[in-house]
């Protein structure tokens, strides 16, 4: 007799990132995406995100839910830490903002638990993340599952596997500032001849 999976609704931030999660998650779930991402910036880099988890995910015959996108909402929520590097302030305000909104929809749609794909990035504080998803459970009712998914070389896998599908791999967080930031830091490196 096959035993059911349990139904978990999975925030994703993008394509490449959700290609390892997915698989390890699948194994155990019935899995459903979501996809929140207000911070995204600007408005034609967050649909070519879109655009990719939708390619991938009907590869992969995952269900996807959609929220609009709130960019004001989100630029409302971290005015005055625009200066903040990457990791900080900005970024804590970003996550909660986006698994409080996961949480919400879960408990709506009845699933009985969520994580994110936010965790299999190097550049992400899992601890963090998980705290606040924890956080944003409880006030939900809704259970919320901790995973570092960049471990097991789980970020080095989603690399392969998004190149594998062809997935259009972006070079940056998501908002104006850490893609700044980025470009601050790939001048710098250029400058040192790394």
């Amino acid at each position: 007799m096959l035993r059911n999976k349990e139904e978990l609704l999975l925030h994703v931030c993008c394509a490449p990132c959700s290609t390892y999660v997915i698989d390890v998650l699948s194994e155990k779930f019935t899995v459903t995406a979501f996809f929140y991402n207000p911070n995204i910036q600007p408005a034609e880099e967050y649909e070519r995100r879109l655009f990719e988890v939708r390619k991938y995910f009907s590869v992969c015959d995952i269900d996807l839910i959609t929220a609009d996108y709130e960019a004001d909402v989100w630029n409302e929520l971290v005015r005055g830490l625009e200066n903040e590097p990457e990791g900080c302030g900005r970024c804590e305000q970003c996550f909660k903002l986006r698994l409080q909104k996961t949480a919400e929809i879960s408990s709506e749609q009845g699933f009985s638990q969520f994580t994110t794909t936010l965790t299999v990035s190097p550049h992400k504080d899992s601890n963090l993340i998980n705290h606040i998803g924890m956080l944003a459970g409880k006030k939900s009712g809704v259970k919320y599952l901790a995973y570092d998914f960049k471990k097991n070389n789980g970020y080095s896998m989603s690399c392969d596997l998004s190149r594998q599908y062809g997935l259009y791999r972006q070079n940056y967080c998501g908002c104006l500032f850490s893609k700044r930031e980025r470009k601050q830091h790939e001048k710098k490196r250029r400058k040192k001849g790394i």
